[in-house]
């Protein structure tokens, strides 16, 4: 690797756990390497690409390598698919690592490895890699359901923005309740409650649950017949979020449609701000997924007028 570049700012994912570990690993390896606490900011997708980056240098992990992050002293870490090359930026790019694998495999070279990392950063790869295969898959799966049951910033206070303290947390034996009881219940209303979007796309409706694994579970059993599932929830000010999953690399084509992102079978959008509810979102994708949509259904709210107007994620 070329000599590393100094940091002005950290940019991470916000929505899931390898954001959360590759954005800690990254800020501590600042610390060692130039003695400044660089600052941390986390972005969901939308707001992330709606960000300008203006910063001389950056380090960058769990985002999609594209060309406005190909910049002079710019280090970016990630294993997203991508069609782009760096010409000038330094990029650690991996499709078979999670980006917290990459962040610390740089920060084991600088002697900041640990038993307790080594195995926080195995379980954040099993779950955001969703190995299903791995003896610790379902465990490292209620690591993964810690940031989005209790959100990137309200963890990151519960730990100090010390990963270490996440290892064994006493909030896991609350995601393991959740897991053992709620997850068979939440399996079976949804398997009952799946609603045609299109021809290949269902829209799972959720009560209780680690949703990702609900929807795992109608994939794995083929509980339903479309090869892609949504789900939809709201999240703060950011609106509505529409998850994507498939088992065979269809979800993110899905998701690029509405100018989202993410993994081959594990990705995500934003739907615009002026979807204000759960049934309108239904409404929305089904026109978007299905054009001639528009000349059968009625919109709802002038939904019409959204298309020009579609956010990212």
């Amino acid at each position: 690797m070329e000599a590393i570049p100094k940091p002005e700012v950290i940019l991470t994912h916000e929505s899931d756990l390898d954001g959360f570990v590759s954005g800690l690993l990254l800020q501590r390896l600042a610390k060692h390497l130039f003695g400044v606490d660089v600052r941390l900011e986390a972005y969901h997708y939308n707001n992330w690409r709606l960000r300008e980056l203006r910063e001389q240098s950056a380090w960058v992990s769990d985002f999609s390598f594209e060309p406005r992050m190909d910049k002079a002293n710019w280090l970016i870490f990630d294993h997203h698919t991508t069609d782009h090359r760096a010409t000038q930026s330094q990029l650690v790019h991996d499709v078979t690592k999670s980006a917290g694998l990459l962040c610390y495999e740089l920060c084991k070279q600088h002697g900041l490895g640990s038993p307790e990392l080594d195995r926080l950063v195995e379980l954040n790869n099993v779950a955001d890699l969703f190995l299903e295969g791995h003896p610790d898959f379902y465990l490292a799966n209620d690591y993964g359901n810690l940031v989005k049951t209790y959100q990137f910033w309200n963890l990151h206070s519960i730990i100090d923005g010390t990963l270490e303290k996440l290892l064994n947390h006493p909030l896991l034996e609350v995601m393991a309740v959740k897991r053992r009881i709620e997850d068979p219940i939440g399996f079976e209303w949804s398997k009952k409650n799946v609603t045609e979007i299109s021809s290949t796309v269902g829209y799972v409706d959720t009560v209780v649950g680690n949703i990702n694994m609900v929807v795992h579970h109608l994939l794995e059993t083929q509980a339903t017949h479309y090869p892609v599932l949504v789900t939809l929830f709201r999240r703060g000010n950011t609106g509505i979020v529409v998850s994507l999953r498939s088992r065979n690399g269809e979800a993110l084509k899905i998701a690029e449609r509405l100018q989202g992102g993410g993994h081959a079978n594990a990705c995500g959008a934003t739907l615009p701000r002026s979807v204000k509810t759960i049934p309108d979102a239904i409404l929305y994708l089904k026109q978007a997924l299905n054009p001639n949509s528009l000349k059968r259904e009625p919109p709802l709210n002038n939904l019409e007028s959204l298309f020009a107007n579609i956010e990212v994620k």
